[in-house]
């Protein structure tokens, strides 16, 4: 078989296979590329359309933070507190900074929730906070997992709440606020990180047309194989069907046969 497949015609055919069949795989990649730009986009659709509501509806200070709270647009009434940190090497449309982020005492409950106030380029200018009474929005968020790198004064490796609740004073919340607006808005204004969307899966129709197209290139090299397989089959059928030239002169002459009689 492997000699009818290194045939030239066949070596022509395995290449158009395998050409079609990458083509086939591309295509695959590109369906799954937008079912999952699809499911993103309609999951930050669905996400900024939610009205927001007031953290102290959704969430109480030390109370664990559940996982429907993700992305979760709130509100809430209060003061920037003393505090400030910020995190070092994070990325915003291509350019590295630091991640501001600040104490933020809730009224109502008078607990404190860290509040992600923006980016910076330098992280040793992040700006102060403004004062007085501020009403803040923003989509709510898990902190994020303890980190070892190091750090110097003033920041964190990540928005770890195990490490700000024994910096910070008062109660902590289980969480911290993207920042998206201000009221009132004064003073020089960060650039904003967008809340994380989290894990929006996949759109399933776009991820079966992905899989058929990969399905198609399989065919496509199982047809090849098996047309070597049917090719290489035909010619040993025919090998066997058609005996060598002088095999019947050659073959051992069996006792009694065609010799002469015992009893003529």
């Amino acid at each position: 078989m492997l000699r009818t497949a290194l045939r030239p015609r066949f070596l022509g055919l395995l290449g158009l296979v395998l050409v079609v069949g990458a083509a086939f795989v591309q295509l695959g990649r590109w369906q799954l590329g937008v079912a999952e730009s699809t499911a993103h986009r309609e999951a930050l659709e669905q996400a900024r359309a939610r009205t927001p509501v007031a953290l102290t509806s959704v969430l109480r200070p030390h109370e664990r933070f559940r996982g429907e709270l993700s992305s979760r647009p709130v509100t809430a009434q209060g003061r920037y507190a003393e505090g400030q940190v910020v995190v070092p090497d994070r990325r915003l449309d291509g350019r590295s900074g630091a991640w501001v982020v600040t104490p933020f005492v809730v009224e109502g409950s008078g607990g404190t929730i860290a509040v992600l106030r923006g980016f910076v380029d330098d992280a040793a200018t992040p700006g102060a906070p403004p004062s007085g009474t501020l009403t803040i929005t923003g989509g709510l968020a898990p902190g994020e997992s303890p980190s070892r790198v190091p750090v110097g004064p003033g920041e964190l490796a990540s928005v770890d709440l195990s490490v700000l609740v024994n910096t910070w004073s008062g109660d902590l919340y289980n969480g911290f606020v993207f920042l998206e607006s201000e009221d009132p808005a004064s003073g020089a204004q960060l650039a904003k990180v967008p809340t994380p969307i989290g894990d929006t899966g996949i759109r399933w129709r776009n991820a079966a047309y992905a899989v058929q197209w990969w399905i198609f290139a399989g065919f496509a090299l199982w047809l090849w194989w098996r047309m070597v397989r049917e090719e290489a089959q035909r010619e040993a059928a025919a090998d066997g069907a058609v005996p060598p030239a002088g095999a019947d002169a050659q073959r051992p002459v069996a006792a009694g046969e065609n010799g002469p009689r015992d009893d003529a």
